[in-house]
């Protein structure tokens, strides 16, 4: 059986977002996992007639595509994080997350899950993350996935790419999560536990 990825696109008032970096992952992912040149152009297949806003579109494809669903988005509040060691390896946008669901169930009362990996953060379960230190975005610089947003945040100057440690992050005024779906989400140290 061929592996499956998925991308999460959000439609906002019928306009897909950031579809260029969803191309660009898609077609790498199409490339190192088949070796081939996909012809999928997902602003062609995409249906953008919906009576509600903002949608989650969810893509399933292999070297085609599997499955197209659209759900109405409601962001989950995040207040509590729980910080996990692990040495998951989750380098493209797989829909088995096995792996990942085995570490949000270490989580317990918290919100959400911070992934520590060699010392160094990398991801939660459901988004790349910044810290603001000296009057900076940083993110991890190596992440456990090349998000579409955090690809463009880069692109325009937003974010900085370092090594954060988990007193850097501790100490940090403010972090942000960021995915398809909350965009670029900011919480204030003052709003956040860390379990």
């Amino acid at each position: 059986m061929k592996k499956l990825f998925f991308e999460t696109i959000q439609i906002l008032d019928n306009i897909p977002q950031n579809i260029s970096c969803h191309q660009d992952r898609l077609d790498k992912t199409i490339l190192d996992n088949f070796f081939i040149q996909t012809n999928i152009k997902l602003a062609d297949i995409l249906t953008t007639t919906h009576n509600f806003s903002p949608i989650r579109c969810k893509i399933i494809y292999s070297d085609k595509i599997h499955h197209i669903h659209y759900y109405k988005y409601k962001q989950k509040k995040i207040n509590s994080i729980k910080i996990i060691d692990s040495d998951i390896e989750y380098d493209y946008k797989y829909l088995d997350r096995d792996k990942i669901d085995r570490l949000c169930s270490y989580k317990k009362s918290a919100d959400e899950i911070i992934i520590i990996k060699d010392g160094y953060i990398t991801d939660t379960s459901i988004a790349n993350i910044a810290i603001y230190q000296d009057n900076y975005w940083i993110t991890p610089k190596r992440p456990l996935l090349y998000g579409t947003t955090r690809a463009r945040l880069l692109k325009e100057g937003v974010l900085k790419e370092a090594d954060i440690d988990i007193q850097s992050l501790k100490n940090a005024p403010k972090i942000a999560l960021m995915n398809a779906m909350i965009g670029f989400c900011v919480i204030n140290k003052s709003d956040l536990s860390y379990i």
